[in-house]
């Protein structure tokens, strides 16, 4: 029994940096959010710390996740998924798997007129699917602008600069699969159409 604990307080720290990386958060950002010292969250997330409750429960708090989720306890057996929203850069992010680490599902919603119009893009270690439920989403990924309507998707490797958000007025939802590596990317959307003379789209 002591081993069973041993072993999953140990993967606890990379349960972490996985989620922390996913959700694109720095170990500041993470210590404002959480009141836990940049050193500390440090020394847990490569195991030179020991997890206790006084810290796991405000980072599921910020991760929106279970504690159960970040020490790997085993199922119940209750089939039931209980979805968190998490609000992160103006979108709503669902987590759609219960483990950290691995393949990442998300489902995420850009409420109308609530993205940046300029875009601010960013470079991470990983390689990201996209799939357009609603709405028409407007992806950069290095010099390309895309737009993505309902039925299409994306692939690329997330050390591409990118960015996406709303491409009209309208709310997007689009489906997210987040790995640690992929394939080669292959686009499929339409660029974005040049701006008519006088500032129409």
């Amino acid at each position: 029994m002591d081993d069973d604990i041993d072993h999953a307080l140990d993967a606890v720290g990379p349960r972490l940096r996985g989620l922390r990386r996913q959700r694109e958060t720095t170990l500041a950002e993470l210590s404002v959010t959480t009141g836990i010292s940049v050193s500390t969250l440090s020394r847990l997330e490569s195991g030179t710390r020991r997890p206790n409750l006084e810290l796991l429960l405000p980072l599921a708090r910020a991760y929106g996740v279970t504690l159960d989720e970040l020490v790997g306890a085993p199922p119940t057996g209750d089939p039931r998924v209980h979805l968190r929203p998490v609000s992160r850069h103006g979108m709503t992010m669902v987590p759609l798997t219960r483990r950290a680490g691995g393949i990442q599902a998300y489902k995420l919603v850009i409420p109308a007129g609530s993205r940046r119009r300029v875009p601010d893009a960013k470079t991470h270690e990983g390689y990201e699917w996209l799939y357009v439920l609603n709405g028409r989403l407007r992806l950069v990924l290095g010099d390309k602008d895309l737009v993505l309507a309902p039925g299409e998707a994306a692939e690329f490797d997330t050390r591409v600069p990118h960015w996406f958000g709303a491409c009209d007025a309208e709310p997007v939802e689009f489906l997210s699969l987040f790995g640690t590596q992929g394939e080669r990317a292959h686009l499929r959307a339409r660029p974005r159409p040049e701006p008519r003379p006088g500032g129409a789209a």
